[in-house]
């Protein structure tokens, strides 16, 4: 259903941008849209076309952008990924086993700087 409304949310933005751009300025100087000769439809013609176009393509895209929102909001989705960090089990260490120090065992404890287990290289003098 996703992709359905995602592929039509798709073809109305393209709709619309391509409308907005053929449509003729204030000035006239960035339309695409032929001028005072013979064509197939008059100046007014085209432009009432165009407005009423834009206007319904408009509401096609809001009504598919709340489509898509109800749809992501209404989907099942694993919370946050601090949510899913590793309790510690005893509250007095952190999940890599070492002391929170002040801490309530959260992931913030457990990117704490850890104690070197390894020899110690004495301090030059």
């Amino acid at each position: 259903m996703e992709t359905v409304v995602i592929v039509i949310h798709l073809m109305v933005v393209l709709a619309l941008v391509l409308v907005v751009l053929l449509q003729r300025s204030e000035g006239g100087a960035l339309g695409i849209g032929g001028g005072g000769g013979g064509g197939l439809m008059s100046s007014r013609g085209t432009a009432n076309i165009l407005t009423r176009a834009t206007a319904i393509l408009a509401v096609a895209f809001f009504v598919t952008s709340l489509a898509l929102s109800l749809i992501a909001k209404n989907q099942d989705r694993p919370g946050s990924i601090l949510d899913a960090a590793p309790a510690a089990t005893d509250g007095a260490t952190t999940p890599a086993g070492t002391p929170a120090e002040g801490g309530s065992g959260g992931i913030l404890d457990s990117l704490k700087p850890q104690e070197p287990s390894g020899p110690q290289v004495p301090a030059a003098q």
